[in-house]
């Protein structure tokens, strides 16, 4: 077990160098030009010279080689500097970590109520198949995952937001705020992983060993807790994992929709401004997240069955 936990963390520092080049270069040749971004929100009336241009790419180094810039970017985000962002002039650290807790936040939330709703419902629904509970669980699945934010969200805010007056329909100032976001992430989280355990249950149900212990004696709950569940668990771990480490950088459109000042409003601002130390800040941040959260995945894999060995 300890060789497979170290074999992981020893990739991790291949897998972020890889990746820390490709963030840093996509914004390079996808056509943006930083400088003229910059110079044009400054001056709104009027075209930035060449001369203008120029003179600013030299103050900020975007005139020396392209390998070059990647080495010096590299080794202050080692330091943990990433560098101004162009237009705000402020640490894009301390922007990108405060979008980050916000994230984190907002996902962790949404998991925690995801699984409280979906482990219930998906074991219920496993153990008494084509029964009327079963039906619903379906068809309520069904809808949550079919929907998308973009349609929910709006929704939300309309009838609880704005007719009903409960709860507030943007910003994040107090717990309240997160009502409306958890809930329109919550909803499609809730349905595709009450599929998973209900399907994960069914097979653990129908296993050979199952089977052999019901013929023990051994009393159906004792049977779930012990032998069903735990391998049940498996496949919703590694989604969860998966879905929370798409979630922290990829509730975009919630997050733009309910004014959250998460990572991925964060990025959406910088992409929209062209603000490049901010686009690569927060891209990196992102991907090291994902990276940490699939290697935990790997190690949570063992614990709950050792037989499991991963791949060389």
């Amino acid at each position: 077990m300890y060789r497979i936990i170290l074999r992981r963390l020893l990739l991790i520092p291949f897998i972020v160098a890889v990746v820390s080049f490709l963030i840093f270069l996509a914004p390079l040749v996808s056509g943006i030009d930083p400088a003229t971004a910059v110079l044009q929100a400054q001056v709104l009336d009027r075209q930035p010279t060449p001369e203008a241009i120029e003179r600013l790419k030299r103050e900020l180094g975007l005139d020396r080689p392209l390998l070059v810039q990647y080495a010096a970017w590299l080794w202050r985000a080692v330091r943990g500097d990433m560098g101004r962002s162009y237009m705000g002039r402020v640490p894009v650290s301390e922007k990108v970590f405060d979008g980050l807790k916000v994230s984190a936040t907002l996902s962790v939330v949404t998991l925690a109520i995801s699984l409280s709703v979906a482990l219930p419902l998906g074991i219920l629904s496993a153990m008494r198949p084509g029964t009327l509970l079963d039906t619903f669980v379906a068809v309520t699945s069904q809808l949550g995952v079919v929907v998308p934010a973009y349609v929910l969200a709006p929704t939300l805010i309309l009838v609880f937001g704005i007719h009903l007056g409960w709860l507030p329909s943007a910003g994040w100032r107090s717990p309240l705020h997160l009502a409306l976001p958890c809930l329109t992430l919550a909803s499609g989280a809730t349905a595709f992983f009450t599929q998973v355990v209900r399907a994960s249950m069914i097979e653990a149900l129908s296993m050979e060993y199952m089977r052999t212990a019901r013929a023990k004696g051994l009393g159906e709950g004792l049977l779930i807790r012990r032998h069903a569940l735990r391998n049940a668990m498996i496949p919703v771990v590694t989604l969860s994992s998966m879905w929370l480490a798409g979630l922290i950088g990829g509730a975009l459109i919630v997050e733009v929709i309910f004014s959250v000042p998460g990572i991925g409003r964060v990025l959406f601002d910088a992409i929209n401004a062209s603000d490049l130390p901010m686009i690569q800040g927060s891209l990196m941040t992102i991907v090291a997240i994902a990276v940490l959260v699939n290697t935990a995945t790997d190690v949570i894999y063992v614990v709950l069955n050792p037989a499991i060995r991963i791949e060389r």
